[in-house]
């Protein structure tokens, strides 16, 4: 169990949407709230991406860049026998916690362009570009975990066969790592 990473998971996450909501009742400074919220995003970022993820899930990505200059993208599922309630437990508040807070904040993003309130869009559009990239990555470790991603793509569009592109390592900690090659 892990409550320790499973609190900080929801903590800046839950922070960051209470900051933007009452920040204009704490302080009149548009620039102290903005970098308090980007912080906090910023925080959520690196702590679900390098922590929680890999505590809470077993999955973990990053991005490479070799000496040609070429990027790699590396998606990580830990092979896990069984899983106990409490980390299933944990596992779903990961889930919803990566999928809600997106939503949440394209709803600010509508609500800041349709209330013409045009100075907070740059923080909202941030929080969207943080939030999504982690759930992003983590949809590609879930799915690459299960079958390879070309596999999936191939059905979903019907494709008869997309290029090998795909490397699959296991590491020496019983991890299955996918790597999608190409540059971006």
């Amino acid at each position: 169990r892990h409550p320790l990473a499973t609190f900080f998971h929801l903590f800046f996450r839950v922070s960051a949407i209470v900051t933007y909501l009452f920040c204009d009742w704490f302080s009149n400074s548009f620039v102290a709230c903005f970098v308090t919220i980007l912080l906090l995003l910023s925080f959520d970022f690196w702590s679900v991406k390098n922590v929680t993820g890999r505590l809470l899930v077993g999955l973990r990505w990053w991005n490479q860049i070799d000496e040609d200059g070429k990027s790699h993208w590396v998606f990580e599922a830990k092979r896990v026998p069984a899983v106990a309630a409490s980390t299933e437990a944990e596992a779903r508040i990961f889930w919803l916690g990566l999928i809600i807070c997106p939503v949440i904040w394209t709803t600010f993003f509508f609500s800041t362009l349709f209330s013409l309130k045009l100075k907070w869009l740059a923080l909202v559009i941030a929080g969207i570009s943080l939030q999504t990239a982690n759930l992003y990555g983590y949809i590609h470790c879930k799915l690459g975990g299960q079958k390879t991603i070309s596999r999936v793509t191939s059905r979903l569009f019907g494709t008869a066969d997309v290029p090998k592109r795909q490397s699959r390592r296991i590491s020496e900690g019983g991890t299955e790592e996918h790597g999608k090659t190409g540059t971006r």
